[in-house]
């Protein structure tokens, strides 16, 4: 009888963070709903434009279009099961469905900043490098890097959702809106140095490392800009300042997250902690193809002439 109240238990997840709105929720799933479309049709926009026109067919361009694909998978892991959820009266969810998300939404964040610390690597050899640059960012380099973005963060938490999937849980209550891997681990009876070990790995794979290729380049692009010309300055602010917003962005989202599943936030009201720890992985994906799609004037012009039909 044990055994199959343990079964019972641990077959489904509750996400005790959503509450009763009654009649709003419609309004909240039309929301929703309406951020879901523009996101995906400002992503689609960007990265069909980015394909189809080989004058864009760039490093930097390439790059950028990776990032757009990476908005539509942290918006699939999100979305529908966000909507689905607002309209639903008993919020829960399968054990398998909670780590696909899981997988999800921790791949969106790993390929996000990994991608974010590539662009910051192209942006300082086009700028610190002018006149090597075709010779370093070759098209095969691009593609290893790109592959690179990509491989090993999937690869890193598909291994950290595996192995979280293998604790045996003894309670189903995640305190939040959708699944997270931090949460599925606090569930645990089993042990859990192993994860806890892999987890560090994981920060330090996924986030350190990513993160000193950022400041370094970001370093070497100082440097140049103090001891260049105005010129070069000119093209330094206006070739990384959607880069810079767009990393900042993502980070402060990342930091809200943190914030909120680990610390006690009973003193803040609930609607502000969903909404900070759906930040990132709202904000981001509609902010990114908003920003670039308006600050690189090549972008701007092709979809204009796409979206108009001009030729």
């Amino acid at each position: 009888m044990k055994q199959n109240m343990n079964h019972t238990r641990v077959s489904y997840l509750v996400l005790a963070a959503y509450f009763d709105t009654g009649p709003l929720r419609f309004l909240f799933f039309l929301l929703v709903l309406v951020l879901l479309l523009l996101i995906v049709f400002c992503n689609l926009l960007l990265i069909v434009v980015i394909c189809v026109s080989r004058s864009l067919h760039e490093p930097m361009f390439l790059f950028l279009c990776s990032l757009f694909v990476n908005e539509l998978l942290g918006s699939s892991g999100l979305f529908p099961f966000l909507l689905l959820q607002i309209l639903a009266d008993v919020h829960r969810v399968s054990a398998p469905l909670c780590f696909l998300q899981v997988f999800v939404v921790y791949s969106y964040a790993g390929v996000e900043l990994s991608n974010l610390a590539v662009m910051a690597f192209d942006r300082y050899l086009a700028i610190c490098c002018p006149l090597q640059y075709r010779t370093l960012m070759t098209s095969n380099r691009t593609g290893a890097l790109l592959v690179l973005v990509w491989f090993y963060p999937l690869l890193a938490v598909m291994v950290l959702v595996s192995v979280t999937s293998s604790l045996q849980r003894c309670g189903n209550v995640i305190h939040g809106v959708f699944c997270d891997n931090y949460s599925m681990v606090k569930l645990a009876c089993s042990d859990t140095t192993f994860i806890n070990v892999y987890g560090l790995a994981i920060l330090c794979l996924l986030v350190v490392f990513p993160a000193l290729l950022i400041l370094y380049s970001y370093a070497r692009i100082l440097r140049v800009c103090l001891s260049g010309s105005k010129q070069t300055r000119h093209k330094a602010v206006s070739t990384c300042t959607p880069h810079l917003a767009s990393l900042l962005n993502f980070s402060f989202g990342c930091v809200f997250e943190i914030v909120q599943s680990r610390f006690d936030m009973s003193g803040v009201p609930g609607v502000l902690r969903v909404l900070l720890s759906l930040y990132y992985l709202t904000c981001q994906p509609l902010f990114n193809p908003v920003l670039y799609g308006l600050k690189l004037t090549r972008i701007r012009s092709l979809c204009a002439r796409l979206l108009c039909g001009d030729s």
